[in-house]
């Protein structure tokens, strides 16, 4: 008996059922549906993407991606995450349970992006920890006080250190593999990090989903543990979904 209840209660309570990782597929479906006609995200001359000819490839050169691109918190519904999103991914030992992956994701993300000719010379976002969201109120209050400590770090931010060169095709639509090294800051620390990403663009609108390593200590982030936690990784996962708007 003792074992079928903690079971129900790892069942319905915490079983490791955690959201996958952003995938530029669903992604990219995301953004197809954000900029079809009738979905209010055509340009001014009534095409939807982007060009200003009237044609509707995105063939335009580089000049079609040029200038400043704005994170857009407009495009789909975070409840189902296909909206914007930043948030962390780490592996937990709870009590009777066993390994469980603990992720939280907030959609309280600024920042903008800037693009001259065939490179992005300015990335700065910062995501607003204190509105993380996970499967876990308690989890959510207790990174509040403790480990992350958003109620004295209540920001994290990214900004590019060197230029990203853009992928041959990306204007035309085609999805990029890209690396961006820039200042990761969390928990008030700053750390130096490369983040793998991947993105895709339509018109004036645009997808960029990566990820980065996080090293708790690092960041000066002692592991939260409690009484239902035992252990906590010490490397995880910063992890992001990024709709952009240009202009």
């Amino acid at each position: 008996m003792l074992g079928a209840a903690v079971f129900a209660g790892w069942w319905f309570l915490v079983r490791d059922d955690a959201p996958p990782e952003a995938d530029i597929e669903a992604a990219g479906e995301t953004l197809d549906e954000a900029t079809t006609p009738g979905s209010g995200s055509a340009s001014s001359d009534g095409s939807t993407d982007g060009s200003t000819d009237g044609s509707t490839d995105g063939s335009t050169g580089d000049a079609a991606v040029d200038g400043t691109w704005t994170v857009d918190q407009s495009v789909g519904s975070f409840a189902d995450f296909t909206s914007t999103w930043a948030g962390y991914r780490f592996d937990e030992e709870l009590v009777s349970i066993g390994t469980n992956t603990a992720v939280g994701r907030t959609p309280d993300v600024i920042g903008t992006m800037t693009v001259a000719g065939d490179e992005v010379t300015a990335v700065d976002v910062e995501v607003d920890l204190t509105t993380l969201d996970s499967d876990s109120d308690r989890r959510d209050g207790a990174l509040r006080t403790r480990g992350l400590e958003s109620d004295r770090f209540p920001t994290a931010t990214f900004r590019l250190t060197e230029p990203v060169a853009l992928a041959a095709g990306l204007a035309d639509g085609e999805r990029a593999t890209l690396s961006a090294m820039g200042e990761l800051t969390i928990h008030g620390v700053t750390n130096e990090t490369t983040i793998e990403l991947q993105a895709e663009l339509q018109g004036d609108a645009a997808v960029v989903v990566g990820s980065a390593p996080v090293a708790l200590a690092d960041h000066g982030i002692d592991p939260p543990t409690g009484l239902s936690v035992l252990s906590i990784a010490e490397d995880g996962t910063f992890e992001f979904q990024l709709f952009f708007s240009r202009g």
